[in-house]
């Protein structure tokens, strides 16, 4: 009800400046050729003209998208549709200044010779009716570009966090068997804290964004599978600042970051895994890191994994420039990886 409104305001609006656009016009027009004429007449009848069109433009848009002028046979329908356009049109001037004029002091309105008034009026009609048609089938057009693109976009998300899951799945199976002999009691723990991260990724199957809140949690059922397995050896932080916890991000986007610092994290002098994570607002933006004590990347070429290039895709399609990935060397040692993303909630 709320858009129905809106775009009725929107449609009153813009015929109400075309009126006092063509009110200026005929104005100037009458003082051009030195004919005095009160601003009040060309402001009703341009104002009339104008809104009389507005009242008729939602059973033209109706009738133009119902029969579209692409197929030749329904020609012969807007050609009928503009001459009854336009005789209602010149009915509704006729009537509407004939009752404005009197109220406004005008006295009585004069149109002339209605017979010679309809077929010259039929002329501007001709134009009003085919620049509103035209400008309608291009702007549905150009709406229906932008859904066709929405649409391959969100399949290309959808496609990019199907590929992310069962890699992950993959990696935490992998996790589990290394363990299974070793202490079933551990990898049956594993198994029930992974039964439960997956039910928890399914249940926002649909959810492209999510609230860190809630991304939060997932990474934490993650983190219990991997402390499990590394037990003290892994030390992981996670820092949130209160302001950023219900701030819209990326569903799994923390956790393939966690999962790449923990795998390339170790700390040669220890043989430790630390890794800190933290979020905080930073003016129009969440910026979340990821850092590790590890080895860091070397000079050469970055080759970036399934999980890691996967979370650079999505960021792009999401959030196009207005997003940062950055990898960076720590002066201290290891690797820190900042994502920027739009702060919304």
């Amino acid at each position: 009800m709320r858009g129905k409104l809106s775009s009725g305001l929107t449609i009153f609006g813009l015929f109400t400046a075309v009126g006092l656009l063509l009110t200026g016009y005929k104005y100037l027009d009458f003082g051009a050729r030195a004919i005095p004429i009160a601003f009040s007449v060309p402001l009703v009848e341009e104002l009339t003209g104008a809104w009389t069109v507005a009242l008729l433009f939602p059973a033209m848009v109706r009738f133009a998208r119902r029969f579209p002028i692409r197929h030749i046979r329904n020609f012969p329908l807007h050609l009928a549709c503009m001459a009854v356009f336009s005789i209602i049109h010149t009915s509704m001037m006729w009537g509407s200044r004939s009752l404005v004029f009197p109220l406004l002091g005008l006295g009585p309105y004069n149109y002339g010779i209605m017979r010679m008034r309809f077929p010259m009026e039929f002329f501007n009609d001709v134009i009003v009716y085919w620049v509103i048609v035209s400008i309608l089938y291009l702007w549905d057009r150009q709406v229906r570009s932008a859904q066709l693109e929405t649409k391959l976009a969100e399949a290309r998300l959808q496609n990019l966090r199907l590929q992310l899951q069962p890699h992950f799945l993959f990696n935490a199976l992998n996790t589990i068997s290394s363990v299974m002999y070793e202490d079933p009691r551990m990898a049956d723990g594993m198994i029930s804290r992974l039964s439960d991260l997956l039910r928890s990724t399914l249940q926002e199957s649909d959810a492209q964004e999510i609230p860190l809140e809630r991304e939060i949690q997932t990474l934490e059922l993650y983190l219990d599978i991997m402390r499990r397995r590394f037990e003290e050896k892994l030390d992981v932080q996670v820092n949130i600042s209160p302001d950023v916890q219900q701030a819209l991000v990326p569903q799994l986007l923390l956790q393939p970051l966690v999962e790449n610092s923990i795998r390339h994290g170790v700390d040669p002098a220890t043989n430790g895994i630390t890794v800190t994570v933290t979020a905080e607002r930073d003016g129009d933006d969440i910026r979340l890191r990821v850092r590790d004590s590890g080895r860091g990347i070397g000079t050469g070429k970055l080759i970036r994994g399934t999980g890691l290039s996967n979370t650079a895709e999505r960021l792009r399609q999401l959030y196009g420039s207005r997003h940062k990935l950055e990898l960076e060397n720590c002066e201290g040692g290891g690797l820190l990886v900042t994502v920027a993303v739009p702060f919304h909630t």
